[in-house]
């Protein structure tokens, strides 16, 4: 009886676990994005006059934030794919650093996120095997490209950059220099991988068909 209670809770919790975290990030999405709209809209009400009421009204609209900024961040890519689009990038740029303070966390903000979200980068673009925290030690980690500079001078071997994240959140990790002879590229797409460490190996990359068949040890009688 015991087991078969265990067996329900378990089959039950496989159901509800997914279903609620998609649910609590999508909110936690909605409520960050919502958040931006009531500053952006907290701002409006006290530089433009008669903005008040129109803005209270606005408040109580829920959802109406993620559209909003949205179709801002739509149009805004829209914009910046044309020549003066792209003027008018520059000449922001030109702006932002030559403020101080901002302009270092801005333009470490614009090197990362151009170097993720390019389409001709390197970053997370492939999954690999490597020995971590020790040799003999195996965990997932993903190539993000290649020293240079100064650091690849003092490096003695042809190096990688790798990111090893830690399970099960992997927006936390390490950032490594390994040799290049001493990663293993995997034959697996980085979702598959990102799969594999969130759920700390159980879902094997490839599903179920990707599992070894177990030998049949049963002995004749």
């Amino acid at each position: 009886m015991n087991l078969k209670i265990r067996h329900y809770l378990l089959t039950g919790l496989l159901v509800w676990l997914p279903m609620g975290v998609t649910v609590w990030l999508l909110t936690w999405l909605v409520g960050t994005m919502d958040g931006i709209f009531l500053a952006i809209l907290g701002a409006l009400d006290a530089v433009i006059p008669g903005m008040h009421e129109l803005a209270e009204s606005l408040r109580h609209m829920p959802g109406l934030g993620v559209i909003l900024v949205a179709l801002v961040i739509y149009f805004t890519g829209l914009f910046v794919t044309n020549i003066f689009g792209q003027w008018s990038l520059r000449q922001w740029n030109k702006i932002i650093t030559r403020i101080p303070v901002v302009n270092s966390i801005y333009s470490s903000v614009k090197q990362v996120a151009d170097t993720l979200f390019s389409g001709s980068g390197k970053a997370f673009s492939k999954a690999l095997l490597v020995q971590y925290p020790h040799q003999g030690s195996w965990t997932i980690a993903f190539l993000t490209g290649a020293p240079s500079g100064q650091v690849a001078q003092q490096l003695p071997h042809d190096c990688v950059s790798v990111y090893v994240p830690t399970t099960p959140n992997p927006t936390s990790g390490f950032f490594l220099i390994m040799p290049r002879a001493n990663v293993v590229e995997l034959d697996m797409s980085v979702d598959d991988a990102f799969k594999y460490i969130i759920s700390m190996g159980v879902v094997v990359p490839g599903g179920p068909d990707a599992l070894p068949h177990k030998a049949n040890t049963s002995k004749a009688v």
